[in-house]
């Protein structure tokens, strides 16, 4: 095989190459290593790379396959964690220049079940100050798309989607609160799932919105997603809120095909004005292909969707505000100026105002719920545009238009959020230009194995996510 081909290949054939003995997870981690120091000064997907660590592991790893060990499901697997997550001996910023010497002494639960099954940490992804959109100054780097570097590459979970794009490492572990799997998913041309709230150990995840954050895979294929989601998942006694019930196996959920399904596709962001045309056209397409194999697709109203940026940065801007209280009152320099004015702004919010926003989260949770009610799935853009230019993306100075944009942008991925129910991003068309188109598919909490069987049918019926970005 190609070392390219190699390094773009599905967790699921690398990690069978493994097993079989015919790649090394020496050779795999060297190759990745070799990829990061390649790309990465261009891209900036790393705050740390573990050099040495990664390959002592990949040695133990290679020595415990000639002993004829029992190998877990992700064994030999170069994986790379969202610098959100708590990892022991490898420093943990947050993306933050507060905590750029901090080095934690414990890995989070999400963490510690992927090394549980195998994997090899090469180290910690970049990602916005404090997981708030808006950071201009980014402290380890500019993260760049790599399908084209002068456009954005999403966030918060910003490095993942790079990284696992531009084939720097296997798969990446992010962090969802509003969409930052998601969106950087889309913008990236990866697969990012947001598992339902509740699924997946919170606990050593730096906290953004308590209520709301949540683990989840990134991937190149919809497979990986699904052997990276079962292995994180399921009840953690460290993280009260996960559910106690049992982890389907989401690998063998797959196949069956999507005939019977009645999928929704929710008119509001086809009509919302802020839709991009060719994104509206390739998702649309994508229904339609749903509609070719067997599923009932129709519109569905849900006329809250549009209000979800607004309420969802009501709520995080004010839960990010009292976590960085100290720095907004003693050291606000050390800040980036994007986050720290979202912070600023929030923490003027009165709070007679800020109980009419749960009452809205309260309103929009019942909407999408009822809608899934009568439907199997929801279907939508995942942003509504690709990839912006960053001048454009990073504007230093906010407009009442640029606001509006904003909380568009958000809309299409934090009604989810708010309802806390599953979501997943998979790429779905690219534009005239080569920049990636996400669909969205919606489902009912603890519903993931049915979206990642839509997901799936979908991918192995076209070629999207077949594509590689031009690096050059």
């Amino acid at each position: 095989m190609i070392e390219t081909d190699l390094a773009f290949a599905p967790v699921t054939e690398l990690a069978q190459l493994v097993r079989e003995r015919k790649v090394s997870p020496v050779e795999l981690v060297r190759m990745y290593l070799e990829r990061i120091d390649r790309w990465d000064d261009r891209l900036h997907a790393y705050v740390t790379v573990s050099r040495e660590a990664a390959m002592q592991q990949a040695k133990e790893a290679e020595a415990a396959v000639t002993r004829g060990d029992r190998l877990g499901p992700l064994h030999g697997m170069p994986l790379a964690v969202k610098d959100q997550f708590l990892t022991e001996g490898i420093r943990t910023t947050n993306g933050t220049r507060t905590l750029a010497a901090f080095v934690p002494d414990e890995d989070a639960t999400a963490v510690t079940r992927l090394r549980g099954a195998g994997a090899i940490l090469l180290g910690k992804l970049n990602m916005p100050e404090g997981g708030l959109l808006g950071t201009r100054d980014w402290p380890y780097g500019q993260p760049r798309n790599p399908w084209n570097t002068d456009h954005d590459a999403g966030a918060s979970s910003t490095g993942g989607g790079i990284a696992t794009a531009a084939a720097l490492c296997a798969a990446a572990l992010g962090e969802d609160t509003g969409g930052s799997i998601r969106n950087p998913a889309s913008y990236c041309g990866v697969v990012g799932i947001r598992p339902t709230w509740g699924r997946v150990s919170r606990h050593g995840i730096m906290p953004i919105v308590w209520s709301m954050d949540t683990a989840g895979p990134m991937t190149r294929t919809v497979a990986d997603g699904a052997l990276i989601l079962r292995t994180i998942a399921g009840r953690d006694p460290k993280d009260l809120f996960t559910a106690r019930l049992p982890v389907p196996d989401y690998v063998a959920a797959l196949d069956g095909g999507v005939r019977g399904l009645r999928i929704g596709v929710i008119r509001e962001f086809f009509e919302s004005g802020f839709l991009d045309r060719e994104t509206g056209d390739a998702v649309r397409a994508a229904a339609a292909v749903f509609g070719s194999l067997g599923a009932r697709v129709e519109d569905v109203s849900l006329p809250m969707v549009l209000l979800g940026g607004a309420i969802f940065c009501a709520i995080a801007d004010s839960a990010t505000a009292l976590q960085h209280r100290r720095e907004l009152l003693t050291e606000p320099e050390q800040l980036d100026a994007g986050p720290r004015r979202r912070m600023l702004a929030a923490s003027l919010l009165p709070v007679a105002l800020y109980y009419k926003v749960e009452q809205a989260r309260n309103l929009m949770r019942d909407q999408v719920r009822a809608a899934l009610g009568r439907f199997d799935l929801l279907l939508c853009p995942s942003a509504p545009a690709p990839a912006a230019r960053i001048d454009r993306a990073q504007v230093a100075t906010w407009t009442a238009e640029d606001v509006i944009r904003f909380w568009q942008r958000g809309s299409h991925t934090s009604p989810f959020s708010l309802a806390a129910v599953t979501a997943l991003s998979l790429p779905c068309g690219y534009t005239a230009s080569g920049l990636p188109i996400g669909m969205q598919l919606v489902g009912r909490p603890f519903g993931e194995a049915t979206v990642l069987r839509a997901a799936h049918t979908y991918e192995v019926n076209t070629d999207a996510h077949t594509r590689r970005p031009p690096l050059s």
